[in-house]
């Protein structure tokens, strides 16, 4: 072995004390130019030095190829060793690959060095990044796995990356290094990225970034590309590797083959922590799946999936946009969720969260000491009624996270569609604020076009790239051109939450039987302007907390009103024209409103059979709904839905007729009196025969059981305009749906 350098003769790089004391301190943004292999500045010196920084060693030695050199202590804990250069056959210098062995008392580790790897973001993502126009961006920042051969055998580690642009200094800590200082990384010039190649770090090393801030203050945060984090309350990233072979190719293909906008579209909400408490994703995988195969739904809506600290937020309150929840399990067994769901025929939508975050300080929230991620204009950065802060789409760097974060979702874990939260609240400047509490924009309006923008790339790209998704947007304004193409001057969703429709019908359901005469508009309303979006009709979770009861709780009279209630209700929900969404805990007509701190009340249920019977409406409203285009396949054309009478306000009646593309029809008569009408006429289509397939008090579903016998003929009696009409049994609070029989 080659023995320590004589501290009279200096190596030969010598760095000044202060650069070194920086380098040991990680108080610095090229650590790379103290540590690591260093040729000798002259051409003709076949020597190069390598520093490594290994404080509290009692000994260090570098093994190369060539053998082993013994390593002095300089400053700091920082320690030189001389090691002889290779040279190629045209002359060129190159430093030699080695190993770092250091010595603690009576224990040893030989390791990798991070400072003799090149950068590993290469010239183009840089590039990207600065645009803002890195579209796989979590395949460069955050922490990526990597292997890279030498001639010591190949080295496997971690790619940590992080944007940090006004940090002075960043250093990665982790349970790889005690949460030390020994990690300092290198700055990539004015990107604002800061990089290293940590050896020997795999999967499930724990780690955060500590950033020192234009203020002088260190703070430690998670990696906001992490792609997953501890369980809250513990707040470090950790590193992910995934080992999941997808089985859903068939599924993918089909969805890219379709326009998922004219497709059935039954979506169950859920959120996971609370449908049974105490499952993993995998349990959730097999117990989930089956109960939605079972009633029915053509998809499921999970509440955010992102990992949030604070349960009560439901997950709206994102921390780690990369990252699903740790509280389930790990990356891949969210996975497993979603192919087992494809594996069933059951499409998964996630809510995404783009509009705001909070302020927890370990997380985005001034992340480098300064407004990074959020406005540095509070009337612009800050949400008043959240709390929360406010992001900056205006800037490249945010916009690409956001923008990237939503092609993840959709590609990494073969999500169908994201629900977009808040929309309103990114569209306006005025948005929960008064006068002097906004800045208008360039143009003098209230319009937030950076945030418009960002909206309308983020549709693009993910129509563009993962073909047969969806974006739906939750917006409860009257903006126009939500689902309008980008390309025509919209926002360019696919879909739109129609939240008038959902405020109008639940006031009117709300209301005593013999007060809704007066309240008639409110359940019609909602077809003047049905085809100025494309619409999911929600009946949300927003919709069953804080005080609003559930959806049986809304209904008024007894118990068996309540239910009968609920069952037309949805009836009518499912034949308006819009795609449906149902919150779980509605289908089963459970009595509390929801609450996320306990499972939903399937006790209950197994000793309601009134209850039963809503969830088996639920059932066969589903069945009935795949198998019938007319009740889905021109939910967007006015072509697909006709009033036979909208006018009976005194009855609380509504009937009307929905048609598909190959004309199949099902009239609609709706009851939302609490007594039944006995010889109701009503008009019909055509004459003949036709078939009720649907009547919400059937005895089966827990109700009276007035109908009409399974069938009605339509006679030659012209009434309200129409050449046929037939006389109805109309049941309490009950909907029936009518085709015509086979001629």
């Amino acid at each position: 072995m080659t023995g320590p350098a004589d501290s009279t003769t200096p190596p030969p790089v010598v760095v000044p004390p202060d650069a070194l004391a920086a380098a040991a301190a990680g108080r610095t943004f090229d650590p790379h130019a103290v540590l690591g292999p260093h040729l000798a500045p002259d051409p003709g010196d076949a020597r190069a030095v390598v520093r490594v920084l290994r404080p509290l060693a009692d000994e260090v030695v570098v093994v190369t190829t060539d053998g082993e050199h013994a390593a002095a202590h300089e400053q700091d804990g920082v320690w030189a060793a001389v090691v002889p250069v290779h040279q190629d056959a045209d002359g060129t210098r190159h430093a030699p690959d080695y190993r770092v062995r250091a010595r603690y008392g009576h224990e040893a580790t030989t390791d990798d060095d991070p400072y003799r790897f090149l950068p590993t973001l290469g010239e183009v993502d840089l590039h990207l990044i600065r645009e803002g126009r890195h579209e796989e961006l979590w395949r460069a920042l955050g922490a990526n796995l990597r292997t890279y051969p030498s001639a010591l055998g190949d080295t496997s580690g971690t790619a940590f990356a992080v944007w940090a642009p006004n940090a002075r200094a960043v250093r990665v800590i982790g349970d790889f290094n005690g949460w030390g200082a020994t990690h300092p990384m290198r700055s990539l010039g004015s990107t604002g990225v800061w990089e290293l190649f940590v050896p020997g770090v795999g999967a499930g090393a724990r780690y955060k970034y500590e950033i020192l801030g234009p203020d002088g203050s260190w703070r430690q945060k998670a990696d906001p590309l992490a792609k997953a984090a501890e369980v809250p309350p513990a707040t470090a990233s950790i590193v992910v590797e995934s080992q999941f072979a997808w089985t859903d190719d068939a599924w993918l293909a089909a969805r890219a083959a379709h326009d998922p906008h004219t497709q059935p579209l039954s979506i169950y909400e859920v959120h996971l922590g609370s449908w049974r408490q105490g499952l993993s994703y995998r349990d959730l995988a097999e117990q989930l799946t089956a109960y939605v195969v079972e009633q029915g739904f053509t998809h499921v809506e999970l509440l955010p999936v992102a990992e949030h600290p604070f349960g009560g937020s439901w997950g709206y309150q994102v921390t780690g946009y990369y990252a699903p929840t740790s509280r389930f399990g790990h990356p891949d067994d969210f996975r497993y969720l979603v192919d087992r769901l494809h594996a069933a025929g059951i499409g998964v939508v996630v809510d995404w969260v783009p509009a705001h975050f909070p302020r927890d300080e370990w997380a985005l929230a001034r992340f480098d000491g300064t407004p990074c991620y959020e406005h540095a204009d509070p009337l612009r950065g800050e949400q008043p009624d959240w709390g929360t802060f406010v992001f900056d789409f205006g800037r490249n760097e945010v916009r690409n996270f956001l923008v990237a974060n939503a092609t993840y979702w959709l590609e990494e874990f073969h999500v169908d569609a994201l629900r977009v939260d808040a929309v309103a609240s990114m569209l306006y400047l005025d948005y929960s604020r008064g006068p002097g509490q906004w800045h208008p924009n360039v143009h003098g309006g209230r319009e937030n076009l950076e945030a418009i923008a960002f909206l309308q790339e983020a549709n693009a790209t993910a129509y563009r790239r993962t073909p047969g998704v969806m974006m739906i947007a939750e917006e409860s304004t009257a903006w126009p051109g939500v689902t309008r193409p980008t390309s025509a001057g919209g926002l360019g969703f696919g879909l739109k939450w129609n939240m008038g429709w959902m405020n109008d019908s639940l006031r009117y359901v709300a209301e005593e039987p013999i007060n809704r005469r007066y309240h008639h508009h409110e359940i019609t309303f909602s077809m003047v302007y049905a085809y100025s979006e494309q619409f999911v009709l929600p009946i949300s979770h927003d919709e069953v907390v804080h005080g609003k009861g559930s959806l049986y709780g809304k209904m008024p009279g007894d118990d068996w009103q309540k239910r009968a209630g609920v069952r037309a209700f949805l009836a009518y929900q499912w034949s308006h024209p819009g795609k449906q969404l149902l919150f779980m805990g509605s289908e089963i007509g459970q009595h509390s409103e929801w609450n996320e701190g306990r499972s939903l009340d399937w006790d209950g249920l197994a000793a309601d059979p009134g209850r039963q019977g809503v969830q088996r409406t639920v059932r066969d409203l589903n069945a009935l709904y795949r198998a019938t285009p007319a009740l889905w396949e021109l939910d967007h054309d006015p072509a697909g839905f006709e009033w036979l009478d909208a006018d009976d306000a005194d009855h609380n009646v509504l009937a009307y007729v929905r048609r598909g593309r190959d004309g199949g029809e099902v009239a609609v008569v709706v009851n939302f009196a609490g007594t039944p009408h006995e010889g109701y006429r009503v008009a019909l289509p055509s004459g003949g025969a036709w078939r009720e397939v649907l009547n919400t008090d059937a005895e089966v579903y827990g109700g009276s059981g007035v109908g009409n016998l399974g069938e009605v003929e339509a006679e030659a009696v012209p009434w309200k305009g129409r050449a046929h009409s037939a006389t109805l049994r109309l049941p309490p609070l009950g909907a029936l749906y009518l085709v015509p029989s086979p001629r």
